[in-house]
């Protein structure tokens, strides 16, 4: 397993088990480590860190697709990030070595990801117990902070127009091409909380849930059920195995960009039709229905052969099938002709393995 499958954040620990005494703190420094990417990253004691985000105090919180997320700045680098992280916990089953290298396998799949709609990774802390990771902040939060505002009056956030939200699917759509490329995927659902958006709306996809594919085939994709149980954007052949492939997660996609189209939230308790996906399958059925599936929000401003065409490509991501799926590759062809600013896909990526 990769990643924090046993941190917990630093204001909510729970019961320790076999801690071992932190060493004496670190001074800031480079990572020393042979390859490209290894030699961008920059390790940071937790001093530093605690620091940038006043000890990771409630002013410093950011809302994420994880608790236990800070933003901070960084005198070292002269850089505002945003951390994330945890304390380590023993327990009697698992070596502290295993766990170690866990946060070590991950660290190196993180580290080699270089794309303009996947957040980067800057550094890492591996400080006593502490296991913290360190990523550039991307300022305008995330795309469910503007899909579904909790101020919806006229001072609060202004709705995504229609091409702002083409241009964000098709600049994910593009992130999620190049992670299956590099063999990674996300083991969870992907949703709007995991979309974040810099100056300009431009997308990047959050870090956290991206596993490498070959690690989870190999673990035959086992402790990580916990992470989607109860949701509507998970693929219905990985609630039934527990297995993540390229296609589930092309089903999750399909998810995201129904919600960007209509406004809907995956799960919406207060609606007789609660799930999106059963919601926008039953009325995809008939074409008279299209209209009724944008958002209000949008009062009709939108060209209506693009919201047929981008219902169709939803529609094709959440097949029941997941060979009938298409293939990332077609989708950010079909998403990149309906958003005005965003450049044609160049020659697709060889097929890599699901």
């Amino acid at each position: 397993m990769g990643g924090f499958s046993r941190a917990s954040c630093f204001l909510c620990l729970g019961p320790r088990k076999k801690e071992v005494p932190p060493p004496p703190r670190a001074e800031p420094r480079r990572a020393a480590a042979a390859g490209t990417f290894w030699d961008e990253l920059a390790a940071f004691a937790l001093d530093e860190l605690a620091a940038a985000t006043r000890n990771f105090g409630d002013d410093s919180r950011v809302v994420g697709p994880e608790a236990g997320l800070y933003k901070g700045y960084l005198k070292s680098i002269n850089q505002v990030v945003t951390v994330l992280g945890g304390r380590l916990i023993l327990f009697s089953s698992v070596p502290s070595e295993q766990l170690n290298s866990e946060f070590l396998a991950h660290v190196l799949t993180l580290s080699a990801l270089r794309h303009p709609n996947v957040v980067n990774l800057i550094g890492f802390c591996a400080d006593g117990q502490y296991r913290i990771l360190v990523h550039e902040h991307v300022p305008l939060g995330s795309l469910e902070d503007h899909l579904h505002p909790r101020d919806r009056s006229p001072a609060g956030k202004a709705p995504l127009d229609w091409n702002t939200r083409m241009n964000i699917a098709a600049r994910v759509a593009k992130g999620l091409e190049y992670l299956h490329h590099k063999g990674v995927v996300y083991r969870k659902s992907m949703g709007s909380l995991d979309i974040l958006l810099g100056d300009g709306y431009h997308p990047k996809m959050s870090q956290h849930g991206l596993a490498d594919l070959g690690r989870l085939l190999a673990e035959d994709n086992k402790g990580w059920c916990t992470d989607f149980w109860g949701s509507t954007t998970i693929a219905p052949e990985t609630y039934v195995t527990g297995k993540v492939t390229k296609e589930s997660n092309v089903y999750s996609f399909g998810g995201l960009l129904l919600e960007m189209i209509t406004g809907r939230r995956p799960i919406e308790p207060a609606d007789e039709d609660r799930n999106l996906i059963a919601w926008a399958t039953r009325l995809m059925k008939d074409r008279s229905q299209l209209r009724r599936m944008a958002d209000p929000a949008l009062q009709g401003r939108y060209p209506s052969m693009d919201l047929e065409e981008a219902l169709t490509v939803a529609s094709m991501c959440v097949h029941q099938q997941p060979a009938m799926r298409s293939p990332i590759g077609t989708v950010v062809t079909a998403l990149s002709r309906l958003a005005y600013d965003v450049d044609p896909p160049e020659s697709s990526h060889p097929a890599a393995p699901s």
